[in-house]
């Protein structure tokens, strides 16, 4: 049996890691050690902004109907609540978008909730 140096492997998870690297500044890009550590940070600081990326947009959605259902005289609490006991199963994303660009339709839906809650 003959004998394997590691040779070929480390210099491919070399590359890898270093081309993961391009566009960092000084050693960061050019050493591996440097190297490898920027890049565990940068690619567990992606996981994360891809998870709290979901819960800015919720967030937006739900300032977007407070706004709306208060400027119909509703709280958003209260809103949901409504339309929670009409039935109504509209996630949050269709109804921002709903009391951006159809004002009287999300007016129904307010007053569809103000009736449910009454």
């Amino acid at each position: 049996m003959a004998r394997i140096k590691g040779g070929l492997n480390a210099k491919k998870k070399h590359k890898r890691v270093l081309k993961l690297a391009k566009g960092y500044r000084g050693a960061r890009s050019k050493q591996y050690r440097v190297a490898k550590q920027s890049v565990m940070r940068a690619l567990t600081s992606a996981y994360a902004g891809r998870k709290q990326k979901k819960r800015q947009f919720r967030q937006l959605w739900i300032a977007r109907i407070n706004a709306a259902s208060r400027m119909n005289g509703l709280s958003y609490s209260k809103f949901m609540y409504g339309l929670k006991l009409a039935g109504v199963e509209m996630n949050r994303k269709m109804l921002s978008d709903m009391a951006i660009n159809d004002a009287e339709g999300f007016a129904k839906l307010v007053d569809l909730a103000k009736s449910k809650i009454a």
